[in-house]
């Protein structure tokens, strides 16, 4: 690949500082294994991610070019700094890899776990497949189609700006660091000196139960603040949503229908459990079928608006070396570790890097991945190829959603380097690097965190909500319908037409119209984590909107920065109250 294309800003050139060196390389991975452990963590907690694109660039900024300027260590240049976030934000994008979905889903399903070593080899396979795919896609995507790959764009943006302007770089790592001490200092004084316990009002809607009993309570977690900021108003007050109807109104039915069995009768006592086990069967349901309707208009979009005169993808000699060395070393270990046939594992590969294609395509257009959504096509695909093997279709669709979220956020950087005039080869190199520290340090996190998953996952603390959708599709392909609690199968019916309707509307409706359609993914997640999370969630996205009405300059600037402070530094002490507990 060239060094720079004509689409690149033509002021790179003029950048004194080199671009692939060590310590941009040494940087990344650093900043990148410091936070992993925030994604593995929120990953668990509520089935999302945070992308630390922005964040990794404001920590390698702060630490060379002010820091380093204290030593004497010459300047930190935009472009060394992009090698740093792309090193960065591929590791701790690492959780695609399966740490917080299908990995668990199996141990749950079969008890079966991996040690650090060989989950951290697994993690990394299926991962740097989607190095290589985006390897290739890089000049027809950017290039010639122009995709937007807002992420990407807004990276660079910070990026540049930040280098142009040291005081405003100073003012947000400000920003994110006083956030990020402010959210470990309450976690930590919470669970160390004096526990602030969640509470809501102990009087019913119906029933025995109270409003307390089925979650609607205020809980002291900034993280949920930080990400309901990210999140936006409208996915915000979709989770309230979900949350009011489904633990303030199903639940309360189900527990009358005799569904589900009641907990302690404590006022203020959660019913998470008995309830979730309920609850999930429409949730997950509502989540599914919206993610793949959604995925499948995206495909009939891209397949209408292609671009007529590009020509065929054909990668070059040495992708085509990548991609043969990738898919032995897949197939080899997941027969070595899951007893997956040759030829099955072979399919997977080659689905999977389809499927990676299609994901960079929509995000490029969206800013989303649809990993969850194209896990499930896999899991669907060997519910025929190898019925009843709660394995293989985990760890085949586990091979997906690996390539198909490294490939986006390879995809992104890449357009971010396109922007500010840095050589792809060595941003690949980069996300090689950030991979291989992703799934080191993603892997011991996991398990530091959750040393026994049968006990400790889709409970209050731990709602694992991908974990929940990835077991229960692979219980129903393994076991049919008889997996499903008394009762669910009317609500999934519905569900599943609610998922239809709304994604359509979502797709189809002019943009002017389609943001005031709920999201279905959202309200879906609602029934699957504590209603208290997603009171916390929709009350971030209301102090973020506020923000954004009242002080428009100032929040642009600054909303980013404050919520990756807010998740990273309860997720950090969250772990590192779990290491020094195992210490002590």
């Amino acid at each position: 690949m060239a060094h720079a294309d004509s689409h690149a800003s033509p002021s790179a050139a003029s950048l004194p500082t080199p671009e692939l060196t060590i310590r941009a390389i040494l940087t990344g991975m650093l900043i990148g294994a410091a936070l992993t452990p925030c994604n593995v963590y929120s990953g668990l907690k509520i089935g999302w991610s945070f992308n630390m694109s922005i964040a990794a660039g404001l920590l390698g900024y702060g630490l060379w070019q002010l820091g380093g300027s204290r030593v004497g260590a010459r300047p930190w240049g935009i472009l060394e700094n992009n090698i740093n976030q792309t090193a960065a934000s591929s590791a701790a994008s690492i959780i695609s890899g399966g740490l917080v979905a299908p990995i668990p889903a199996l141990t749950l399903l079969t008890g079966r776990a991996l040690a650090w070593h060989w989950l951290a080899l697994w993690v990394f396979a299926v991962s740097i497949l989607g190095v290589v795919v985006a390897a290739g896609l890089r000049n027809q995507m950017l290039l010639r189609e122009r995709l937007a790959f807002p992420a990407g764009v807004a990276t660079a943006e910070t990026m540049t700006r930040i280098h142009g302007h040291g005081r405003e770089a100073l003012a947000r790592l400000r920003v994110l660091l006083g956030a990020a001490g402010v959210s470990a200092a309450l976690k930590l004084l919470n669970d160390l000196v004096v526990a602030v316990p969640r509470f809501g009002p102990a009087f019913g809607l119906s029933g025995k139960a109270t409003l307390a009993n089925l979650g609607f309570s205020l809980d002291p977690s900034l993280l949920m603040l930080g990400f309901g900021a990210i999140i936006g108003l409208r996915v915000g007050l979709s989770m309230l949503f979900g949350a009011v109807f489904g633990w303030g109104l199903l639940a309360p039915y189900v527990l009358a229908q005799g569904w589900a069995a009641a907990g302690d009768a404590a006022p203020q006592a959660a019913w998470f459990a008995p309830l979730v086990t309920w609850l999930l069967w429409p949730g997950v349901t509502l989540m599914v079928v919206a993610a793949l309707v959604s995925f499948g208009l995206s495909l009939l979009r891209l397949w209408r608006d292609r671009t007529k005169d590009a020509p065929p993808t054909f990668p070059a000699r040495g992708q085509v070396v990548a991609l043969a060395v990738c898919t032995a070393l897949i197939v080899a270990v997941s027969a070595a570790l899951f007893d997956i046939p040759v030829w099955q594992g072979v399919v997977a590969v080659a689905l999977s890097y389809v499927l990676a294609v299609v994901a960079a395509r929509v995000s490029g257009e969206t800013g989303i991945t649809p990993v969850g959504a194209l896990g499930k096509v896999t899991q669907l695909t060997y519910g025929v190829l190898s019925p009843g093997n709660v394995i293989t279709n985990l760890m085949a669709a586990n091979i997906t959603g690996g390539a198909a979220g490294q490939c986006a956020d390879l995809m992104h950087d890449l357009k971010t380097g396109l922007l500010i005039g840095a050589t792809p080869r060595f941003q690949i190199i980069a996300q090689s690097f950030g991979v291989a520290t992703g799934a080191l340090a993603g892997s011991a996190v996991y398990l530091l965190l959750i040393p026994d998953p049968q006990d400790m996952l889709i409970t209050a603390e731990w709602p694992a909500p991908a974990v929940a959708t990835w077991k229960a599709v692979a219980e129903v392909l393994a076991g049919g319908l008889e997996s499903v609690p008394p009762g669910a199968l009317p609500a999934m019916g519905i569900a599943a037409a609610a998922g239809v309707i709304l994604a359509v509307l979502e797709r189809l409706l002019p943009e002017r119209y389609a943001r005031f359609v709920p999201s279905a993914p959202a309200i879906g997640l609602a029934l699957v984590i504590p209603a208290w999370n997603a009171i916390s969630l929709c009350l971030g996205a209301l102090l973020a909107a506020a923000a954004k009405q009242l002080t428009p300059s100032l929040a642009e600037r600054h909303t980013m920065a404050l919520a990756a402070g807010l998740v990273a530094g309860e997720s950090l002490a969250g772990v590192a109250l779990v290491a020094a507990g195992l210490l002590g």
